[in-house]
């Protein structure tokens, strides 16, 4: 199969890629890869994405965009790239039922998955509770009691949005010292309503209708090792993302961490044609609005790749 633009992952960012394409003629073709929709659909409620006065549901507003696309005349399909060759162009990519896909340009937007500690109860609670996003979710949780887990710079950032918030937030942290940098450190410890817990990890949480407390181990371990229970209203998980990005490392660049490094700050990467949107190529804002926005640049400079080319 030939396409002019084929776009990998869906979500905010390769929705938006693939509106943008399909108004400009490309006639795209777009991976929806395992989770479609990307992690807002993991999301109960957005409430900071523009056009949504009253919030939306993340699955509706996925379910918004991707139909926006498809109305433009995208061919989206369920399935994930698991191999590409960009060696030379028109670039090759196979799909996981084997069908190989030729494609003059490539949108790779396959996101990031944030890390989770595998507790059963992360489960139980996604959405009641629980998250892996404080700027997405803090607003819930305004003058009520948080636990950010974690103690690098993310948590650290996290610890101190949820306390302008908060009533009390607490950092649950595995080792008896923070990771992040010190001014970050510093900015911590001088918050009153910010209760560092060195040297405990997470049990398990309890509630009955969502997050009433989370189970603690104080010094697992340690001879003094102490159960300890805390009451909080939410959970949020500040351990760091892992980008999806495994199949594209033989051919593009990444940090230290995986995720895909531009040229210039635009979506273009070191191999023309193959260019990055979304959370992806994103360590920083994370943000459904700025994946988006990414998204439509992509589109618009694989048109104009297009344009060059011919």
């Amino acid at each position: 199969m030939k396409t002019k633009c084929l776009i990998i992952g869906s979500g905010p960012a390769g929705y938006t890629a693939a509106i943008y394409a399909s108004r400009a003629n490309l006639s795209p073709v777009e991976y929806c890869g395992m989770q479609p929709g990307g992690q807002l659909t993991q999301t109960t409620e957005v409430e900071n994405f523009p056009g949504y006065p009253n919030g939306v549901d993340g699955n509706q507003m996925m379910m918004d965009i991707r139909e926006q696309a498809e109305r433009f005349g995208t061919d989206i399909r369920d399935g994930m790239i698991t191999r590409v060759d960009f060696s030379s162009r028109p670039y090759k990519a196979w799909d996981d039922s084997g069908q190989e896909i030729e494609a003059e340009t490539v949108i790779i937007a396959t996101g990031a998955s944030a890390k989770y500690l595998g507790l059963d109860d992360e489960r139980k609670y996604n959405g009641m509770g629980v998250s892996a996003c404080a700027t997405c979710d803090g607003f819930f949780y305004r003058k009520k009691t948080v636990a950010v887990v974690g103690g690098g710079d993310t948590a650290c950032e996290d610890a101190l949005y949820l306390s302008g918030l908060c009533k009390k937030v607490y950092m649950i942290v595995r080792k008896n010292y923070l990771r992040a940098s010190k001014v970050m450190q510093q900015r911590v410890m001088e918050r009153e309503n910010i209760e560092i817990l060195f040297e405990h990890n997470t049990l398990g949480l309890f509630g009955e209708d969502g997050v009433e407390g989370a189970h603690l181990v104080k010094r697992k371990g340690e001879s003094d090792e102490q159960v300890v229970d805390i009451a909080i209203d939410g959970f949020f998980l500040a351990i760091g993302h892992k980008p999806n990005t495994d199949i594209f490392k033989e051919w593009l660049e990444t940090d230290e961490v995986g995720y895909l490094k531009k040229i210039d700050g635009t979506p273009k990467t070191k191999i023309p044609g193959v260019f990055v949107a979304g959370d992806c190529a994103d360590p920083i804002y994370r943000q459904a609005i700025s994946a988006a926005g990414t998204g439509c640049q992509a589109a618009i400079e694989a048109e104009r790749f297009l344009l060059n080319a011919t």
